[in-house]
């Protein structure tokens, strides 16, 4: 019956969690969606504007040779002047004048319709970029509600075989809300921020280029590119800690190595891996437990230990699986059992479902080794 109800539990959890992100990206799609229509809307403003200015360029070549041939006629006038009554002298200033005075006035309207047209164009680029940005961490999400709920059924399955383990089960569901809450505020506060800031330094960049700032319009546009990087680089990461693809399409050991390499990079620590044995596919559960275990491993590394190196070392003979990571972090005392210790709670479980070993070597100021050894 318990159990039962921590299914339950856990599913409503899955579904709550499933629905927010499903939110995030319905958000994003109308942010788009808003994007889409202005674009379209601009493309049409466009075609006016361009052909306003071919119609102010023809007018305006044609005024301006009648302006020309005026200007001959007034100087004749004004050569010849005993020969022309008053009236007609000034009826010949009087109509030079006005086309002087028109041609000007088009000349103006014309160079204001070129920046217009400018300026639209700028802003349908921006527009475009927008728009594709949006289209890419829409697919994204996608995958990453892809990876919660299989990554989350797993879970599911552990419950099931914990018949006699409720406390721990209880602890998988608090962990999975705090999952929860955590993957919804990255992807709130990550790419979907940064997608409105985006709308928000476009539109900063059409008021700057229409105040005449170039230099300030650059700088804000590189500014947006870094937002952009910024923020598929998030998504990236969000995917990689759900669950990474290469672990389906590739195997447990160049995954490894692709996770330890963005770690490093990330996270400015340097953190090597090597492998003895041969390099092969494993079994799928395999795969996945070692790869969760390395993961949990270095994130603790890097978020309690104050590490500068973390050395990751994987050994595949016929019959067994070791796997040891160590860093040269504070360390901490062993024999002291610490509350809410739930991530080594959770990676002795994942080895015991292996029917493995996991073994912790640690001690103030002188670093972490954890060392797990499976049958294989």
């Amino acid at each position: 019956m318990s159990v039962k109800i921590s299914e339950k539990a856990l599913d409503h959890v899955i579904d709550d969690m499933v629905e927010v992100v499903e939110n995030s990206k319905d958000e994003i799609f109308n942010i788009s969606e808003e994007a889409r229509r202005e674009h379209d809307h601009l493309v049409l403003e466009l075609k006016e504007t361009k052909e306003k200015v071919l119609q102010h360029i023809e007018n305006g070549d044609k005024l301006e040779e009648r302006v020309r041939f005026s200007r001959k006629r007034l100087a004749e006038v004004s050569k010849y002047f005993e020969r022309y009554s008053e009236e007609d002298i000034r009826e010949v200033y009087e109509n030079t004048h006005l086309m002087q005075t028109n041609l000007a006035i088009l000349r103006q309207e014309e160079k204001a319709l070129r920046d217009k047209r400018d300026e639209l164009e700028r802003r349908l680029i921006t527009l475009t970029h927008t728009i594709n940005r949006a289209e890419g961490l829409a697919g994204k999400i996608s995958v990453i509600l892809n990876y919660l709920q299989d990554d989350f059924r797993q879970v599911n399955e552990m419950i099931e075989n914990a018949k006699e383990k409720q406390e721990f089960g209880l602890k998988i569901i608090e962990a999975q809300e705090d999952e929860r809450r955590k993957i919804s505020r990255e992807i709130h506060d990550g790419p979907a921020q940064m997608l409105a800031n985006i709308l928000l330094r476009s539109e900063i960049v059409e008021r700057t280029i229409r105040n005449g700032s170039m230099d300030e319009a650059i700088s804000e546009i590189k500014s947006v590119r870094k937002m952009v990087r910024s923020s598929l680089y998030e998504v990236r990461r969000i995917i990689y800690d759900l669950r990474p693809m290469a672990l389906d399409d590739l195997g447990l050991v160049p995954t490894m190595k692709k996770y330890v390499d963005s770690i490093s990079d990330y996270n400015n620590i340097p953190t090597e891996f090597s492998i003895i044995g041969e390099e092969k596919r494993l079994n799928s559960k395999y795969e996945v437990a070692f790869f969760r275990l390395m993961q949990e491993s270095i994130q603790n590394a890097i978020k309690h230990s104050e590490a500068s190196q973390i050395q990751v070392k994987l050994e595949i003979r016929r019959n067994s699986l070791t796997m040891v990571i160590k860093d040269n972090g504070k360390g901490f005392d062993v024999s002291k059992k610490k509350d809410k210790s739930f991530g080594l709670i959770g990676m002795r479980e994942r080895v015991e479902m292996l029917e493995g070993e996991l073994h912790i070597q640690s001690s103030l100021g002188k670093g972490t080794a954890i060392i797990i050894k499976v049958p294989y």
